[in-house]
């Protein structure tokens, strides 16, 4: 084992990531490049939804709304992936509204731009993969969570069109509240999150082995709480957390770890990877 120094303040300390495969790897180098050990074992898992016709609708018709909201890396990424299978299949015909001469043009940027749609961002995560796509942000909120987008977009939406773009199963605080404001609210599903089943075992055996028994669990959303909880249901593992430290990514997450009885040991003050990661460090620098 590594001897913990400043630049290794987690040296010897067994954290295991519950995020989705495919995201896993920027947590899991930043608790790397400190000295702990990574246990990856998904809790969540991503999927297409069962139809994308009301998000492809709504895509063909960007030209009727004024703003978009993205609430995670997950749904710019499923967006533009439907943008381009748009482009492929309209980009020749020759219907005249906003979206096919756009996309004919030179694609999901100026597919955006001409609708002249205006784009909020739950956080810098979401903003820069919607940057690396050739679009640009109006809104970023302080607080990456909902009621802060609610509070960056209240005064700027009545009477607009809003389009909200996300999972299957999320919390309706931006539909209810920006409706109240007055604005005209659509949400589409791009994608849904589900519990991989192939990490049950191996979140049983990880918690029972005292060599690989983790000493902090993180979680970066109130989904990887649940199917933490789901995957040890029926688990005598499931009632034996002593001395495993819980990690959230923020105060909406710690919400549900309390609503499903578990405690709340680390909470980032910065509702991103980098908070977390600067959480449990702090946590664990002064110990020996």
């Amino acid at each position: 084992m590594t001897r913990k120094t400043a630049a290794n303040p987690l040296s010897g300390v067994r954290i295991l990531v519950g995020r989705a495969r495919h995201q896993a790897g920027a947590l899991s180098s930043e608790l790397l490049k400190l000295g702990a050990d990574v246990i990856q074992i998904p809790f969540i898992e991503i999927r297409k939804p069962r139809s994308f016709k009301p998000l492809d609708a709504a895509l063909k018709n960007l030209h009727t709304y004024d703003w978009l909201i993205l609430t995670s890396v997950n749904g710019v990424e499923a967006m533009w992936e439907r943008l381009d299978k748009l482009k492929r299949e309209f980009g020749m015909s020759r219907e005249g509204h906003e979206f096919t001469r756009a996309v004919k043009s030179s694609g999901d940027r100026l597919a955006l731009a001409a609708a002249g749609l205006r784009i909020a961002a739950i956080g810098p995560a979401t903003r820069k993969a919607i940057e690396q796509r050739g679009a640009k942000v109006a809104v970023v909120p302080k607080e990456y969570v909902a009621e802060s987008v609610v509070r960056s977009l209240r005064r700027r939406v009545r009477g607009k069109r809003v389009l909200l773009v996300r999972a299957k199963v999320a919390r309706d605080v931006i539909p209810r509240e920006l409706r109240k404001a007055g604005a005209h609210v659509d949400v589409v599903e791009a994608y849904e999150t589900v519990v991989p089943q192939r990490s049950r075992q191996r979140l049983k055996t990880a918690l029972r082995n005292p060599k690989r028994r983790p000493q902090v669990v993180t979680f970066t959303s109130s989904s990887t709480v649940r199917n933490f909880v789901a995957l040890l249901k029926g688990s005598r593992a499931s009632t034996n957390l002593d001395g495993i430290l819980t990690a959230s990514i923020g105060p909406i997450t710690s919400s549900t770890l309390h609503e499903l009885g578990l405690p709340v040991d680390i909470e980032a003050k910065k509702y991103t990877i980098a908070g977390l990661v600067a959480a449990i460090t702090k946590a664990f620098r002064h110990q020996t």
